[in-house]
């Protein structure tokens, strides 16, 4: 299994559905999130990671989400920055 090392330094599992959920919120429908999802954990393992951080998750999913929709992907980094406070694209650009 993939293991997340979260901002705090934690690690969790990978939960696929965490993934759906993350991008279904930026208003793409169920079968988009699903894709993405996994696009996402198939580009992981496609990459031999074992490991990923959150940081560099949040990266692979907004690439394929901007693919699919400017739109959505600009949701994504309004959410982050309103609710939970994080400048995402500064981060990912670091």
């Amino acid at each position: 299994m993939i293991k997340v090392v979260k901002r705090n330094g934690n690690e969790e599992e990978l939960i696929w559905e965490k993934l759906v959920v993350s991008v279904l919120k930026t208003g793409a429908p169920i079968d988009v999130a699903r894709k993405i999802a996994y696009m996402t954990i198939g580009k992981i393992y496609m990459d031999g990671k074992e490991k990923i951080t959150a940081k560099e998750l949040t990266s692979i999913v907004l690439t394929f989400l901007k693919k699919e929709n400017e739109e959505w992907y600009r949701n994504w980094i309004i959410y982050d920055k309103a609710v939970k406070k994080r400048e995402t694209e500064k981060e990912l650009s670091q």
